[in-house]
């Protein structure tokens, strides 16, 4: 027979929403349920943002060894030992798996249980041989990758981003489907480190970003040697020996040693008896408001499973707007999504916050300006000669409603401009900060001040300057 459990709060998914929820209501005095099935920390600290970080880190390292010449240092062939390398990964994670794990929490407070959860009522869950009685459920149970039905690729080896962190060899020829931010991630990072690099897109690479933006990016990724194929539709694939063969629509067959399929996320909805509780669902994800909560209103769900943004600060921050809601009652937290960044990891990195010039131009119609400034003209970009990059700020009137950036250090410099537009500031408010010199974030600033300029030096301003010099 299950042990009966009552609690105000039961959070089915130990990733980064999931546990910034438990770790929050225990700590404020209410009874937390938490059940993990898999890893706690979830894709971010086990699959993705952690690991893949710390693989570009090690690429990023090697990469410098070949690109010294600009600073007058000769450049060499780094000797890459890669399982070293995945035990720099993997060291990495485990440095920050005790603040992820089952025994902080359990020191917090929390009752943790490692089992799959089900529901069998509107409040009432199943799991590790409980029966879970609680007055709110928050469902964070993230996402996974996304495997299409192509031919062949059952009987074919293939990565994905929860098993590539696993390999210990060096491909010699990776292959790469998809075409976005985790692909051309894995993609540079294993180039760096040595590995032939094929990317298989079948429509635009990074197509979710600005086409202008993207355009820098991909010309830098492709002038270190990735070989970047757009429009490439996979049939289907195969093995022969040890060679992988992918063959696109079309006829050309790409071979290799190793394949990675990275061609989006799933929603994690199976086996939570969804149907038990009143939550209705799709392929997508599953459905709620912008109060975060579900068509049952006393279940939540927060993160990649709800189909939205998929990244971690995310469902950091539907963490703390369920937190608002269920325990304090705060009818009126809801979620937007207008102020939120990210950033893609490639270098040069791109980051945006808001509309794009596209969207702008779709939501609002006139009013629109575009603001450009070349991120490799300040002084520091020079010194450090880190190549070309854009910083490009949408306008509505004078109001700030977008922003994106490519260039060396690009996702530390989109904060400035993501708190701007979280704070609903005007262009006038990043012109006139004063920006320390030397400093990439110096663009930002210039950037802003070049909406003044054809005001500042115009005619008018001319006639003015003169009328006020007649009066000594």
């Amino acid at each position: 027979m299950n042990e009966k459990l009552n609690v105000d709060l039961c959070v089915i998914g130990a990733g980064s929403g999931g546990l910034s929820v438990a770790a929050g209501a225990v700590q404020m005095g209410a009874s937390v349920a938490l059940i993990e099935k898999g890893e706690m920390g979830g894709d971010c600290l086990n699959y993705g943002c952690v690991p893949s970080k710390a693989l570009l880190a090690a690429g990023k390292a090697a990469h410098a060894h070949r690109s010294g010449e600009k600073f007058g240092v000769k450049a060499d062939e780094p000797m890459v030992d890669f399982a070293a390398v995945n035990a720099h990964v993997k060291d990495v994670i485990a440095g920050i798996a005790p603040h992820d794990s089952q025994e902080r929490f359990e020191g917090l407070g929390c009752t943790v249980i490692r089992d799959g959860a089900r529901f069998t009522g509107p409040t009432t869950v199943e799991a590790g041989g409980y029966t879970i009685e609680a007055r709110r459920v928050v469902i964070s149970t993230g996402s996974s990758p996304f495997v299409p039905p192509i031919e062949g690729l059952d009987q074919t080896p293939y990565f994905t981003n929860e098993t590539i962190f696993d390999n210990t060899d060096l491909p010699e020829t990776l292959i790469v489907v998809g075409g976005g931010p985790i692909g051309l991630e894995m993609a540079q990072a294993h180039k760096r480190l040595g590995a032939n690099v094929v990317v298989l897109e079948g429509a635009k690479a990074l197509g979710k970003d600005d086409p202008e933006i993207t355009a820098i990016a991909l010309e830098n990724l492709r002038e270190e040697g990735l070989d970047i194929r757009e429009g490439a539709l996979v049939e289907r694939v195969g093995r022969t020996g040890s060679k992988i063969q992918v063959h696109l629509k079309g006829g050309e067959c790409i071979e290799g040693t190793h394949l990675l399929m990275a061609v989006g996320r799933k929603a994690n909805v199976d086996g939570l008896d969804l149907e038990k509780a009143g939550i209705r669902y799709s392929p997508r994800g599953i459905e709620v408001g912008a109060d975060l909560k579900t068509t049952n209103k006393k279940v939540y769900a927060i993160g990649d499973v709800t189909g939205g943004l998929q990244f971690t600060h995310v469902a950091g921050y539907h963490a703390g707007i369920v937190i608002r809601s269920a325990l304090f009652k705060m009818f009126w937290a809801k979620a937007a999504t207008d102020h939120i960044p990210w950033v893609t990891y490639v270098d040069p990195e791109i980051a945006h916050v808001g509309y794009t010039e596209e969207q702008a131009k779709k939501k609002f119609g006139t009013g629109i300006t575009v603001l450009r400034f070349g991120t490799h003209e300040t002084d520091r970009a020079r010194a450090e000669r880190t190549g070309k990059g854009l910083i490009k700020v949408v306008l509505k009137g004078s109001r700030i409603v977008g922003a994106s950036i490519v260039g060396t250090g690009a996702g530390e410099m989109i904060n400035m401009w993501a708190f701007a537009i979280s704070g609903k500031q005007k262009i006038g408010a990043m012109a006139g900060y004063v920006s320390p010199y030397p400093t990439l974030g110096e663009a930002s600033k210039r950037v802003a001040g070049s909406y003044y300029t054809p005001k500042l030096f115009s005619d008018r301003t001319r006639k003015v300057v003169g009328f006020l010099k007649k009066f000594g």
